[in-house]
């Protein structure tokens, strides 16, 4: 590997390594797209307990669990591509390098090919436990009590402590494209990584904080505390 490949290599890790701090200060300072969902996520369970027809909230429900398994199945089969040319011999990997990445030793492609399996596999874990969280909160709702008790308001509190790292594992694992993608651009050389990460770390903190998405949802969280006083939960 060349000083630019090790360079941008840790500008890879940096960025990626280093976004959930930066969100988090971001958040402290101005405030979040996904620190603003957690209060309308604990909103729509409180309110969720309180309704004596569950229908809509558990068509949501199933809708959220359905994205998170289409975007799973797709991480496999992408993992599946990946994993084929890197573990298929060296057949298959001078047959990929053919196609058009930089030509380079057979054992820095398959160390570019890794980088981007490993982004891959870790958006695929996130995947599958963002499911299995969304269950367990399809469980709390379907255990909420259709009569007024004392138990309401805290089942309401648990499902939004549930559905939100739920939802937090979803974002992460489409985050885990982003950096693949910026990974796949190394292919070209250590130049087209560098760029590609700092264009995928720099949408994803625009998306956060300065798209309109986010700023029509933080109208929204305002609307919503003005509303029912619901303080913001603490940043995650």
């Amino acid at each position: 590997m060349t000083p630019f490949d090790w360079a941008a290599l840790v500008l890879f890790a940096v960025c990626w390594l280093g976004y959930e701090p930066a969100l988090r200060l971001l958040s402290r300072r101005f405030g979040t797209l996904n620190q603003d969902m957690q209060l309308v996520r604990h909103i729509w369970m409180s309110a969720m307990v309180r309704r004596e027809i569950r229908l809509v909230d558990s068509q949501l429900m199933g809708h959220s669990i359905n994205t998170a398994s289409f975007f799973a199945s797709t991480n496999l089969l992408l993992i599946a591509a990946v994993a084929g040319i890197l573990f298929g011999g060296e057949a298959a990997l001078r047959g990929f390098a053919a196609v058009g990445a930089e030509a380079v030793p057979l054992p820095l492609l398959e160390g570019k090919l890794a980088l981007i399996l490993i982004c891959l596999v870790r958006g695929l874990l996130d995947f599958i436990w963002s499911i299995r969280q969304l269950n367990y909160t399809l469980a709390v709702i379907g255990a909420a009590p259709e009569t007024d008790s004392p138990e309401r308001d805290m089942l309401g509190r648990a499902a939004g402590d549930l559905l939100n790292p739920a939802l937090a594992s979803f974002s992460q694992g489409v985050r885990a494209y982003y950096f693949a993608l910026a990974a796949a651009a190394w292919l070209m050389g250590p130049m087209w990584l560098a760029l590609g990460v700092v264009a995928s770390f720099s949408l994803l903190i625009w998306r956060q904080e300065g798209s309109p998405a986010a700023r029509a949802i933080r109208r929204v969280r305002a609307a919503l505390e003005s509303d029912s006083g619901n303080p913001a939960p603490p940043p995650q």
